[in-house]
Formats: C-alpha cells, sequence, structure tokens
C-alpha cells in the first residue's frame, strides 16, 4: 500500500481517549470474534467528508459509516435482487391497515462501542436513540443533505423542524406524533401518509442510530468521532490520506448464513464462509489513492487486496470480459458488475447564464447537452467498461426500463443551428455570445483525477464544435460536494449511486423542494414535482414506473441534466479474500468477508 509518510500524523488529541475506554470495557470485547491479525487492506479513489451522515452525502463517507453505524433494517448479502432483512431489530415491523404506522422491536443487549462521552458505562441502544437521530437529520442547523429523505413523511416533524427555523433551537424533548418510544425497545413510527418506500429509506446509512451523548460531546466534530454500534470504530483519520477501522469490541458478532441467489459466484462464497463467526477481519486500512494509475500500481504490487479494476487497465488486463493468463495464474478473481449508479453533469438552473425556463436558455443548456459525446465516453474514455446512459434511473433498479431512449442525442450540427435561431451569434474569434450581445462563457467544474481530466476534454471538443467558450475548473470531491448542494457549481460532472433499489432515488435530485439538499441544480418545475407526488401515492410497480418515463421526459424537456454513462465495474480480489460479492446498494463488504494468511 502506497504511504505518504510525511503526511501521515495521527491525531492523538482524538484518539487517545478512545484507547484509554478500550479498557474500561475490556470484559465485553469477546463478542467481537473479529481477529486483530486478520487485515484488508484497500483504496478509495477519492476523499470522504467525514462520518456523520446527517451532514454529508458523501459515496465516500457512506462507505465508511455503513459499518460504524446501524439502521434498523439493512439488505441480505448474497439476495439479488436487493433484499430487505434486519439489522437491530427483532423482525421486520408490525405496519398498520393503512400503511401509516410502523412498529419496531430494538433487540436487547446491543452497544455502542465505548467512548469517553460514556463516562465509562457500557451505553445501551435504545428506541429514543432512533428517535434523536431521525430528528437530528431536520434538525435545520445540520443542514442536512438527507433531510428530503424525511421531509413531509413523519407525522409532527416538519413542524417541529419549522419551530426550529424561527427560533434558531430544536427542542429535542418535544414529543412528536410520529416517533414515539412506548417502552425502551419500541419504535412507533407514524407518517403522514402511505410510503411505499419508507422501509429502504430507514435502511440508509444517514438513518444509523446516533448516541446524543457523542454528539454533545463532539459539535462540529462528530464527522471525526463517529460513534455506533457496528461491528467497526475509527481508530485513526488523516483527511484525504487514511482511514483505519478496528473492531468494535462490543459488537455482537453473527454467524455467517446467507442464503445463495442465482448469481454464479454464490456457491464459492458460500463454501468459504458459510458458519463462520462474524466479522473475521478486525483491521480495515484506507487509502485515498485519486489517481488510477497510482491505485492500479499499488493492486498489482499487492498493496491492496481487492479494488475496481480502473477503466484504463481494461486493455492490459482483460480478454473482452475475462482476465487475461498473467491474472488468472495470480488467483485474482474477477466480478463484473454493472452500476446501480448514474454519471451526470449538473446545469445549474439557478445560474445567471445558463439557468431559468425561457425558449432560449432551454436552448442553450439544449445544445450543451447536444455537444457531449455519452457514447464516446462509454467506449473510449472508459475503454468500453461503462453504457450509454439513457434515462436518469440506473439499471437494477425498480423503475428502470432497458428500452427507454433518450430525447437528446450527440448531435453537434442541429446544437449549432439550435443556437443561431435563439441568437447566440459567433464572434471574430469563432466563439458566440449570449442574445444580448454579451459574452457567453461556461464553467465547468470536474473532480481531480484522470477520468474528470478526460471527461473535460471531451467537453471542451464539443462545445468548441458548437462555439462555446468553456473555463475549466478543478478541485476536491468533498469540496465539489459542499459547493454542489448549495446550487453554486454552473456545471458539475457528478455521480449518484443508489441508496435504495427503487427510481425514486434518483429523481428526489430534481424534486423542487430538495434543491439545497440533493437537487444540486435548484431545478424547479410545477409539471415534474407535480409528477412526482403522483408517483410516490402509487404502489411500486408499472403504473407508477409509467410516471417515472413522463418524469424523465420532463427533465429532458427542461434539459436540467446532461445525462453521460453508467459504468461497468471489474472488480479484481486478490486469492486470500474470501466470500466477497459486490452488493448493489450496499458497499462495505468487510463484515462479511474473511482473509487468509499469505
Amino acid at each position: 500500500m502506497i504511504r505518504k509518510t510525511s503526511n501521515f500524523v495521527k491525531f492523538k488529541h482524538l484518539f487517545l481517549a478512545p484507547v484509554l475506554a478500550l479498557a474500561t470495557f475490556a470484559g465485553s470485547a469477546e463478542a467481537n470474534p473479529a481477529d486483530p491479525a486478520k487485515v484488508i487492506r484497500t483504496a478509495f479513489e477519492a476523499a470522504d467528508d467525514g462520518f456523520d451522515m446527517a451532514r454529508t452525502q458523501n459515496f465516500y463517507s457512506g462507505w465508511v459509516s455503513e459499518v460504524i453505524f446501524e439502521p434498523l433494517v439493512t439488505y441480505d448479502y448474497l439476495a439479488r435482487p436487493a433484499k430487505l432483512v434486519t439489522k437491530t431489530v427483532e423482525a421486520m415491523p408490525e405496519i398498520s391497515e393503512d400503511g401509516k404506522t410502523y412498529t419496531f422491536h430494538i433487540k436487547k443487549g446491543i452497544y455502542f462501542a465505548p467512548d469517553p462521552a460514556f463516562k465509562g458505562v457500557r451505553r445501551e441502544l435504545t428506541a429514543e436513540d432512533y428517535i434523536y437521530t431521525f430528528k437530528r437529520v431536520l434538525d435545520p442547523k445540520n443542514r442536512s443533505p438527507s433531510a428530503n429523505f424525511l421531509a413531509g413523511k413523519i407525522a409532527g416533524l416538519d413542524e417541529l423542524a419549522a419551530q426550529a427555523q424561527k427560533t434558531g433551537h430544536f427542542n429535542y424533548e418535544t414529543p412528536i406524533t410520529g416517533l414515539q418510544a412506548p417502552d425502551r425497545y419500541t419504535l412507533k413510527v407514524v407518517l403522514n401518509a402511505k410510503d411505499y418506500n419508507f422501509l429502504n429509506v430507514v435502511a440508509y446509512s444517514a438513518f444509523g442510530a446516533m448516541a446524543r451523548e457523542a454528539v454533545d460531546a463532539y459539535g462540529q466534530q462528530t464527522g471525526q468521532h463517529p460513534v455506533g454500534t457496528g461491528p467497526y470504530m475509527l481508530e485513526q483519520y488523516v483527511p484525504r490520506s487514511k482511514i483505519v477501522l478496528v473492531a468494535n469490541p462490543e459488537y455482537r458478532g453473527y454467524t455467517w448464513d446467507f442464503k445463495p441467489s442465482t448469481d454464479a459466484v454464490d456457491k464459492q462464497v458460500i463454501k468459504d464462509m458459510q458458519g463462520k463467526k462474524m466479522p473475521q477481519i478486525g483491521r480495515v486500512e484506507i487509502s485515498i489513492i485519486e489517481e488510477n494509475q497510482s491505485r492500479w500500481l499499488a493492486f498489482q504490487g499487492k498493496q491492496i487486496d481487492f479494488d475496481k479494476m480502473p477503466d484504463t487497465a481494461a486493455l492490459s488486463a482483460l480478454d473482452g470480459e475475462k482476465l487475461k493468463p498473467e491474472y488468472v495464474d495470480q488467483g485474482i478473481q474477477l466480478q463484473r458488475v454493472v452500476d446501480t449508479g448514474i454519471t451526470y453533469t449538473v446545469l445549474n438552473m439557478k445560474d445567471p447564464t445558463i439557468g431559468g425556463y425561457s425558449n432560449d436558455k432551454i436552448a442553450l443548456r439544449r445544445a450543451i447537452a447536444m455537444a457531449y459525446n455519452n457514447q464516446e465516453e462509454a467506449t473510449l474514455l472508459r475503454h468500453g467498461q461503462a453504457l450509454k446512459l439513457e434515462m436518469i434511473v440506473a439499471p437494477g433498479v425498480g423503475g428502470y426500463d432497458p428500452a427507454y431512449r433518450s430525447s437528446i442525442d450527440y448531435n453537434p450540427a442541429l446544437a449549432n443551428k439550435l443556437l443561431d435561431h435563439f441568437g447566440y451569434k459567433r464572434g471574430a474569434d469563432g466563439f458566440r455570445t449570449m442574445p444580448d450581445g454579451q459574452p457567453l462563457l461556461l464553467k465547468y467544474t470536474s473532480n481531480q483525477g484522470s477520468i474528470s481530466q478526460e471527461q473535460s476534454e471531451l467537453w471542451k471538443r464539443g462545445l468548441d464544435l458548437v462555439g462555446i467558450k468553456t473555463k475549466f475548473i478543478v478541485s476536491n470531491f468533498a469540496d465539489n460536494l459542499k459547493a454542489a448542494t448549495s446550487c453554486e457549481l454552473m456545471m458539475w460532472g457528478a455521480a449518484w449511486m443508489a441508496d435504495y433499489p427503487e427510481a425514486e432515488n434518483f429523481l428526489q435530485l430534481l424534486y423542487g423542494p430538495n434543491s439545497g439538499h440533493g437537487n444540486h441544480g435548484c431545478y424547479q418545475s410545477p409539471v415534474f414535482d407535480s409528477l412526482y407526488a403522483k408517483a410516490m401515492a402509487l404502489p411500486l410497480g408499472p403504473e407508477r414506473n409509467q410516471i417515472y418515463q413522463q418524469m424523465n421526459r420532463q427533465v429532458e424537456a427542461d434539459t436540467a441534466w446532461v445525462l453521460n454513462t453508467t459504468r461497468i465495474r471489474s472488480w479484481l480480489v486478490r486469492p486470500w479474500v474470501k466470500g466477497f460479492k459486490k452488493h448493489p446498494i450496499l458497499h462495505a463488504e468487510w463484515p462479511y468477508i474473511d482473509v487468509e494468511k499469505h
């Protein structure tokens, strides 16, 4: 594993106290069967943004948070399509006849990781912890990008949040109808209306239980001091460089007993893992390596135990869809999966240059979209390791239609005619002006890394063809996400991985009330929002999916996004890693796998 020793600083003020706390709870350490000698080394291609999921939707933050915080329910490791199962509850919830009341029964004897915030006392998980966690997502001071997951859904919660907005103080002690704890281990959630995705929502890592004492103790630094009930806890954190997780001594453990799906990989996974006490891995070391080539070299040098193969390595490592003999001979396993995710370009509807809903502004955005060759991105930039994206919903997600075709395609000739028609005239330098004669300049923000640079070059070629001058700005992913959340970026190359396996999770990114949260372009369409509300009232299935198609068409009509690709991931796994199977929703395999001595 590549290490930048000069930057490898251990935060003593962050981690000394937790180490002392471990000694306090030494008597409970037998519960977690993880072996400290078993270490997994992996890498992220971009930086996290801390581990307070009420305050971020950063993909890499969520990856780590999955093993620190525990939601009420989660997903079966092997089942395909993704299937919800219990996590911290005795059984799946009791649901009232009208579908609005959910009653969860929390398992007894689940404890938070040891932490000084608990003042030497073992801290058991209770229903009140989930009430606090849910309320915290709607607390205005947190400006949670996940607020839209709960907004309007839980009886009394929006009113409490509105009161806090006025007073500047969120009163967590105020009881509300929608969140009740009849006893220590019973959680009752009352919704304003039936919600067909509610259980999918509460399986998201932002709703993993947090202890109020820990949040009060660390305040704005909560993201650097995550304290949960999951199998791992944070030992070391060097922002944008290194994350080290170790087994939580309070974790109760479980026995590996997942049932096979139709996937061919399941037979070997079950053979390797069935009946083992989990987790087996005692330590997880994550390096942030943003450059594809550096990460690929680290894997080839056996410094990384598993990773998704960089697109640029496809020609040297793959023969079609199979590994070349030199990699097969090393015992490396290949798992190729189509992401339940999409890549796209946000167009800021509040921006004075490209925003707005007049015909000339829509024409400009349409021309921009037609200047981008997403098929070339899939086949050339990503070396065939991607598919051209046609709709806002990812493959493998409920509501995806493989027959759907976008009404917008790469067509610079038509884009030029459109711009000519709406008065975007070319100057002597070949670049266009606005209809009022003012300069036309786009600002495209990308993330760090070679693929982002190549995408910027592809954008430049296309935009040059239609005479639009563009300034390209490069910044890191975490900072870009913060700026995009406030709708501050004119154009941003983004990606979204499914938080749950239904199209709502993607289309909510364009829902008007979510502006300033997940709606990074502040798209506001009464037609789209009306269709969204209509879809939410329908059961999952064909009728709801038909509304989703209409919503896709409306976004195309307004050209609020430019669709790019869906990535094909080629996961490469060293032979000493056992039980690995990439999940469409969960990202952290560490609690489900084992590693042999090597």
